[in-house]
């Protein structure tokens, strides 16, 4: 791709995160949303092949529905209370619409069979953006409007989503998919906490926001896509094994690693609004996640590949892609527990 269509289309994905994070009126938020699915596509399509084109179209179709029912809820708030105010969302039909088109767009089960789907048809990088800064936007409308919202339909999704991201990647050998229904579970642990403490949201955003990059760097460094290939990473990249273990047992929950601090704090929360049986459901749906990044730490970090190597130095071999970032954002998706007093202030 050329350099200066690919600033064009990087500024692009910027103002239109930044328009919705700072609107206050819901058609400048609505815009923000829609300029950040145009710039993504052509992020889609390249390379250009059959497979990324269907992938491209179905991730349209569908944002294109959630906006359709996002401007619905719009015009219909703004028919009934006289006021274009984001945070002014009073009418039950018009919060019951906002919640289901923001739950598309998150990719919320039962609304989540395009993640998977659009996520295997792209490559590593545009995976990437797509399950990482993609998220930001509807978050961000999800926390400012949080009160106003169904909670009743966004609880039941936020279960389903849980249950249904960590279900659907049990039988997965392509990454991208597995990476895929790791957003769509914790999509549901964040929309879960939304009406108690949305600040928790944030948190957990930027925690998995963290993980996600270290992990598709890493991928991407290594050119491995399958369950497969990765029993000769160590013979590749003999770090990246490491990587990929610290981030994913951090994608998992597992303590003293940095994702056990936003599930600790969630599971918390659930307990003390006296939702015990939620907090229960969804700690034994975090085991299902578990048990498919175990089966990534297995065949990347726990086995050998099962043919001599022939060339004990091929690690060494020099690589034209970049491995400055994952040093650094490895030890900040695997090593912020001890900051949990920290965040737990701000929250």
């Amino acid at each position: 791709m050329s350099p200066y269509i690919l600033m064009a289309i990087s500024i692009s994905l910027f103002t239109g995160t930044c328009l919705t994070l700072f609107s206050t009126h819901w058609l400048t938020a609505w815009i923000g949303l829609e300029i950040n699915t145009l710039a993504i596509i052509p992020m889609m399509t390249y390379p250009n092949n059959p497979r990324s084109t269907e992938a491209a179209i179905k991730y349209f179709l569908t944002q294109a529905t959630a906006s359709m029912l996002m401007m619905f809820a719009i015009i219909y708030n703004a028919w009934s209370t006289n006021q274009w105010t984001l945070f002014q969302l009073s009418d039950q039909w018009a919060s019951t619409t906002m919640t289901i088109a923001l739950s598309i767009k998150l990719g919320l089960a039962p609304f989540h069979l395009w993640v998977p789907e659009v996520t295997q048809g792209i490559p590593l990088l545009s995976g990437m953006m797509l399950l990482t800064w993609q998220k930001i936007a509807p978050t961000a409308i999800l926390y400012q409007i949080a009160p106003c919202l169904n909670m009743n339909i966004m609880i039941t999704l936020a279960t389903l989503s849980t249950i249904l991201g960590g279900w659907g990647g049990l039988n997965q050998t392509h990454l991208r998919k597995i990476l895929a229904y790791s957003s769509i579970a914790h999509m549901g642990w964040m929309a879960i906490i939304v009406h108690i403490n949305p600040t928790m949201t944030i948190l957990n955003l930027i925690i998995y926001i963290f993980a996600t990059l270290t992990i598709f760097l890493t991928l991407n460094y290594s050119t491995v896509t399958k369950i497969k290939s990765l029993a000769n990473l160590w013979n590749k990249s003999a770090p990246s094994t490491i990587v990929i273990l610290l981030t994913l047992l951090s994608l998992g929950g597992l303590p003293p690693l940095t994702g056990f601090m936003p599930k600790w704090l969630i599971l918390q929360e659930l307990i003390i609004s006296t939702d015990i049986t939620m907090a229960t459901l969804m700690a034994m749906s975090a085991l299902l996640n578990l048990f498919f990044y175990m089966r990534i730490i297995y065949a990347s970090s726990l086995t050998m590949f099962p043919t001599t190597n022939n060339s004990k130095m091929q690690w060494y071999f020099s690589s034209s892609k970049p491995f400055t970032m994952i040093p650094t954002i490895t030890i900040i998706s695997s090593m912020l527990l001890p900051m949990t007093p920290l965040f737990t202030t701000l929250t």
